[in-house]
């Protein structure tokens, strides 16, 4: 293996990162969960003319497992980045990076004030944009663009809250707040979490994102990047409950884009996007569930989604590195021969996002299905959502038919790597997780253990929500064997391009937004907003300097000027005062 010495930064970064997640996991349970309590500490930088700059940290249930999560995938992603980037000259530097991104997100897991909570929001989308663009090809660069500019209205958005939040004069967020723009605060913060956790109508940035290195993409899909708008919504819940408005647009919205991206996977042919999909399909679903007032399974889905996920785009990763970057599913297929290990945790990862009975994802996504039973939503928005769950079974079918049982269309066996041992290694942290993770967490959270079940018929619509992909797949699989036809033909360009996502959001973001920006620079910024501003200053002030030293010259001559026109305004003064 070359350039062993920069392979040494990943293994010990994954070994802190695992040391940081099993601490933050024992004090989670042994000592917030035998309390039962909630903490604030609060650091006081200076207090200043009845003014007080405060640094606060909030420890509870869901930052401290959420940020031993976030350290667990990433110790994961680092020990997986060994093998994967062992080609990597810049080793050191795609660790420091993504370092930064942990520290980012933990900042914004633990402060939760708006102000110095944009240090972690601010800090995500600039560490993400070098990510992104980490290959430094076209490519690279256009995805790096699309997902900067996106990332920036959010945080224009959530200036603009700040600004507003002075009325109240209380920038932490979890109180409930009420008064004078309270409807506009919590719209400002809604919107600017959906461009972050990329919901309709900010949804073309994500699977463009693809382009980055595949560990980051497991670990920007999973836990860090798009989960912090999920997460900053969630607490900002008990200000959002008090405008029920913002309440109903947030769940229509969750419902929209779980449905959009459900299909659009159902007609993607790459596997990684197939998979950066399925994440925006799960964001949706979560958005939803805090949309109809459970917030706390939410999280709990937050949670185990980040596990299977993670797993699932490592699992891919380790396909794609053995198979000499090639991640076409038309291409690939019979890696269940091939590469076996990998192959089956792709499996396991993908039975766990179906929701399949005692494993990660059957836990949350059951609670999720019956609280919308419960729920005061709509009938529609229930039957979008019935029909977006249940697609995850769909293009998680694809993704096993395609990849693992379809046929080979590839090259030779000559071709085929084998798994390293920290793939390995990395791959079977995450599977332990990915099954027994929903478990471990319902048997020490008990905010998700006790949740009032539904009857028989809300169980059985449940049961058949989450197989309904496999009925749709078995029924096209036939349809096409048989009578050589495919459902959605007709719209099948139409889903398979995200509901025409990318023109709505990305052309407007990088096309008309970076035309419109290189127009104000050049009419405003160089024009006459230059003349009024600092050149016009500079003029003025060159002007006034210069009639300081005409005045100051010493000649008799401009003394007399001086005085005789000294002498005229002061007449004119008397004569008119």
């Amino acid at each position: 293996m070359k350039n062993k010495k920069n392979l040494s930064v990943p293994l010990l970064c994954s070994i802190f990162l695992f040391f940081v997640a099993l601490f933050l996991w024992v004090f989670g349970v042994y000592v917030i969960g035998f309390v039962g309590q909630s903490y604030m500490v609060e650091w006081q930088f200076f207090s200043m003319c009845s003014t007080d700059w405060n640094l606060p940290i909030i420890i509870d249930y869901i930052s401290v497992i959420f940020s031993c999560f976030v350290c667990l995938i990433s110790g994961s992603v680092s020990l997986f980045s060994v093998s994967y980037m062992e080609e990597e000259v810049f080793m050191r530097r795609f660790m420091l990076l993504i370092m930064a991104f942990v520290g980012s997100m933990n900042l914004l897991i633990f402060i939760p004030s708006l102000v110095t909570i944009l240090l972690g929001w601010d800090g995500l989308g600039i560490v993400s944009f070098a990510l992104v663009i980490y290959y430094q090809n076209k490519k690279s660069l256009a995805a790096g663009m699309l997902t900067v500019l996106a990332n920036r209205i959010g945080d224009a958005l959530l200036i603009l809250s700040i600004c507003f939040l002075v009325n109240w004069g209380e920038w932490r967020i979890g109180y409930g707040m009420s008064g004078s723009f309270s409807l506009l605060i919590c719209f400002l913060v809604v919107v600017g979490a959906m461009t972050k956790s990329a919901q309709i109508p900010f949804s073309a940035w994500l699977p463009a994102a693809m382009a980055a290195p595949t560990p980051v993409s497991a670990l920007v899909h999973s836990s860090t990047l798009v989960t912090a708008g999920v997460y900053l919504v969630i607490r900002f819940y008990s200000t959002l409950v008090e405008v029920q408005d913002v309440m109903g647009f947030l769940s229509k919205v969750g419902a929209l884009t779980l449905l959009m991206a459900g299909l659009s996977a159902c007609f993607e042919v790459d596997l990684k996007k197939i998979i950066a999909l399925s994440t925006l399909s799960q964001l949706g679903l979560m958005m939803f569930t805090v949309g109809v007032g459970f917030p706390i399974i939410a999280v709990f889905h937050l949670f185990t989604h980040a596990l299977f996920k993670a797993l699932l785009f490592l699992c891919a990763g380790s396909i794609i590195h053995s198979t000499l970057d090639t991640q076409d599913g038309r291409i690939l297929g019979n890696l269940n021969c091939l590469l076996p290990f990998s192959s089956s945790c792709l499996v396991l990862s993908s039975v766990s996002l179906c929701g399949m009975p005692f494993l990660s994802g059957f836990y949350s996504k059951d609670l999720i299905l019956e609280s919308t039973f419960s729920g005061l939503s709509g009938s529609l928005e229930v039957f979008v959502m019935m029909m977006g769950a249940g697609l995850s079974l769909v293009y998680s079918l694809r993704i096993l038919l395609m990849g693992v049982f379809g046929q080979n269309f590839g090259s030779g066996l000559f071709t085929y790597g084998v798994e390293s041992g920290y793939v390995v290694t990395s791959i079977v942290v995450l599977s332990v997780g990915a099954i027994m993770g929903g478990w471990l967490l319902q048997s020490v959270w008990v905010g998700v253990n006790g949740f009032s079940l539904v009857g028989v018929l809300g169980k059985a619509v449940i049961g058949v929500v989450t197989f309904f992909g496999l009925f749709y797949g078995v029924i096209n699989f036939f349809s096409v064997k048989t009578f050589k036809k495919k459902f959605f033909s007709g719209l099948s360009r139409f889903l398979s391009s995200m509901w025409f996502m990318n023109l709505v959001s990305g052309g407007f973001l990088a096309g008309i937004g970076l035309k419109c920006g290189k127009l104000m620079h050049l009419h405003l910024d160089l024009g006459w907003m230059e003349v009024l501003g600092g050149q016009g200053m500079f003029k003025m002030l060159e002007s006034g300097v210069n009639l300081s030293y005409f005045v100051q010259s010493g000649s008799l001559l401009v003394y007399t000027r001086i005085f005789l026109i000294s002498l005229i305004l002061l007449l004119v003064c008397m004569w008119y005062f």
